[in-house]
């Protein structure tokens, strides 16, 4: 795991550095394995495999007596030195949007004297925490080490929000499973002045009433292109991870190829890939980087000696038969002369919820830590950069809600082919002639519904989500679900009735609170985005290969910002995410595609995970047979090992959610079995985060 930690403190300086905001002067704390990009008074340390060119540091000259000035900006950006020194320049007269209008993904961390802001992203991927500590503020990237510093117990109502309405920020708030770890919002900046806290937000954000500007279809669209070619393009002239870098070869092994060795000793191939397999948006991507001139691709003499090649790969689950369209369409994709296909093939050990019993503790729990060691199998065939799709049908297509954004515009002519296509989906049934009338109800009650009223109803309705529970079995049932300013999450059904009312209070708090009201489609989109991007954060730390890394580019910042740009009326629209990028590969001067292109596979990931949560079922039944989140008091562990059985039958039950429950489980444990904390010297933390257990048995949750 990569992360940052500083903090702001108000006295001037504790002499010793790493020093800051501990109690005594002379005693000192400092992360374990960090390096110290400065020092005293507010020390900022990178933590973790950090590249030397992922770490760049600009600073302007003032004059004597004058604050410093200095800018740290870590991850991948294609910002030149003229334009950082420029950024800080305006960070200084309190611009901070230009931090983050750089091709890439980055954190930026501006110092201006005493005062410390730290810019998180748009969609949530890089966020950044904080807690009070020793007379200051200490912040970072990862909330873990954060609550080892102050040696935080974990937070069950944070657990029962993440389980019961995952995708509703007013639950959340801003809160981690730790008791005192903060999270700012996507999109926002922690400002810090000698002890004081502040949190702004950086864009401008939609009201209730008035639409954001839109673009005209075509230029939103040729803007989401450029977006995208400057996010692809930000990573290929990144200098490449040198080979003589990467752990030592361990030397011919009898039947393993050097493929193989890599794998053994977790180092993937130098250069550039990306998934082939995964749906349009990493094809996508693949394409784009392919066409890209001067594509530094796989570096000679190294992997697949495929020369100035992209590596392309296409995963073939060979438990199921359900794929092979998509596996055709990777194959005459992969005709293109400047990508090298390798195909990964895997059977029962990398499906859904195989070899539970491994793997990393990650910053939270997330629905991705049962298929770690899936998506762990395909990247090791990967190259040491390599392109995902991930992010792309939260940034491109409409949320349901957005319908009623649409009515709030009086342009209800733009309902009618969503409508109709939700119909179709349906088949051909008495039910199906409803679908339209109904939807646009659905649609017209949420746009006359305030925030408050919406969260209100919300919360006197989740205490029912547990016996009441929607029919979710087609597109039209999950639409019409979707349509609400708040909605009970895939795991809802199986919380105690006691977790589902602490949520609720949640909401109820909620609601009353002040607050810069967006409009229901927009707010609802945002808040799906955010939960995806954290969730393949999470991602990115379970299935971590050494050495790697993952690049996921409609997460940037000017990929979203492009993307809001489109026309709500383009975005709802029957198969608009596919025909978005067909025109953005047109625009690159990609015409030719394989018939099928950009066709749904939601079908082929439900029967995947079927068929893993029915070969794990006996190791799932043991990891429900005590569990801790029973404990907790958020689940019955009779109830939830009857759905697991049941649904390993066949029985229509929410795969996705049983999954958030298996998740969580796991993540608890290997918190539970953690030893070790992630600071050191003389004032570092006695104990570990939660290092008693996690609750005792049926404790009340907090309120």
């Amino acid at each position: 795991m990569r992360w940052l930690v500083g903090w702001s403190s108000i006295a001037a300086s504790f002499g010793t550095v790493g020093a800051v905001g501990a109690a005594d002067e002379g005693r000192t704390v400092h992360p374990v394995g960090s390096q110290l990009l400065w020092g005293d008074p507010d020390p900022l340390w990178a933590v973790g495999d950090w590249r030397p060119d992922e770490i760049r540091i600009a600073s302007v000259e003032t004059a004597e007596g004058a604050p410093t000035a200095r800018l740290a900006v870590l991850g991948c950006c294609s910002a030149t030195d003229e334009q950082l020194r420029l950024g800080l320049l305006a960070a200084r007269g309190g611009a901070l949007r230009h931090l983050t209008a750089w091709p890439g993904s980055y954190t930026a961390v501006v110092q201006i004297g005493r005062r410390i802001t730290v810019v998180g992203d748009l969609a949530g991927a890089r966020p950044v925490f904080y807690t009070p500590w020793a007379s200051g503020t200490a912040y970072a990237t990862a909330a873990l080490p954060l609550a080892d510093l102050i040696e935080a117990q974990l937070d069950i109502g944070h657990l029962a929000a993440l389980l019961a309405c995952p995708e509703t920020p007013e639950a959340l708030r801003d809160g981690t499973p730790y008791v005192g770890v903060k999270r700012i919002p996507p999109g926002h900046a922690l400002i810090l002045r000698e002890g004081s806290r502040e949190i702004t937000g950086y864009e401008p954000v939609a009201s209730l009433a008035v639409a954001a500007p839109q673009l005209d279809p075509v230029s939103a669209v040729d803007g989401v292109r450029d977006a995208l070619l400057e996010a692809v393009r930000a990573r290929l002239l990144a200098p490449r991870h040198a080979p003589e870098t990467l752990p030592p070869d361990p030397g011919p092994v009898p039947g393993m190829g050097p493929a193989e060795r890599r794998a053994a000793r977790g180092a993937p191939v130098p250069g550039i890939g990306a998934d082939l397999s995964g749906g349009s948006a990493s094809a996508t991507l693949a394409l784009l980087a392919a066409g890209l001139p001067g594509l530094p691709g796989t570096l000679l003499g190294h992997g697949t000696g495929a020369g100035e090649r992209l590596l392309a790969v296409t995963f073939n689950d060979l438990t199921t038969r359900d794929h092979e369209d998509e596996l055709e369409r990777a194959a005459v994709i992969a005709a293109n002369p400047r990508l090298h296909h390798v195909v990964v093939a895997a059977g029962e050990e990398a499906l859904p919820y195989a070899d539970l019993g491994s793997g990393p503790l990650t910053d939270e729990p997330a629905p991705s830590l049962v298929v770690a060691e899936r998506h762990r199998r395909r990247l090791a065939a990967g190259s040491a950069d390599h392109f995902v799709g991930d992010g792309a049908r939260q940034v491109l297509d409409a949320h349901p809600a957005r319908l009623a954004d649409l009515l709030m515009d009086r342009r209800r002519r733009h309902l009618l082919r969503p409508v109709a296509a939700l119909a179709r989906a349906e088949g051909p049934s008495a039910h199906s002639l409803f679908v339209p009338l109904t939807v646009y109800r659905a649609a017209r009650r949420l746009a006359r519904t305030s925030y408050r009223t919406g969260l209100e109803t919300a919360a006197d309705r989740l205490p029912d989500a547990n016996r009441r529970t929607p029919d979710l079995g087609t597109p039209a049932d999950a639409s019409l679900a979707a349509l609400t300013w708040s909605r009970p999450g895939p795991a809802a059904r199986w919380l105690t009735g006691e977790a589902l009312a602490e949520v609720s209070v949640r909401l109820q708090e909620a609601a009353i609170r002040p607050t810069s009201v967006q409009r229901p489609g927009e707010a609802r989109a945002r808040a799906a985005l955010a939960r995806h991007a954290a969730d393949h954060r999470i991602l990115e730390q379970a299935a971590e290969i050494r050495s790697q890394r993952l690049h996921a580019p409609f997460l940037d910042n000017q990929v979203v910002r492009a993307a809001r740009a489109l026309p709500e009326s383009l975005r709802v629209q029957p198969g608009a995410r596919a025909a978005i990028l067909r025109r953005v590969l047109a625009g690159a001067g990609i015409h030719e595609l394989p018939p099928g292109w950009g066709t749904p596979s939601q079908a082929t990931s439900t029967a995947v995970s079927r068929t893993g949560l029915r070969t794990a079922l006996p190791d799932l039944i043991a990891l429900f047979d005590a569990p801790l989140l029973a404990d907790a008091g958020l689940i019955e562990a009779r109830v939830v090992r009857k759905a697991l059985r049941a649904a390993s039958e066949g029985e229509p039950l929410p795969l996705d959610g049983l999954a958030d429950l298996a998740a969580t489980e796991l993540w608890l444990r290997r918190l539970v079995s953690r030893r070790g904390t992630c600071w050191t010297g003389t004032a570092a933390p006695r104990q570990r985060a939660v290092a008693g257990g996690v609750v005792p048995a049926r404790r009340p949750l907090q309120r």
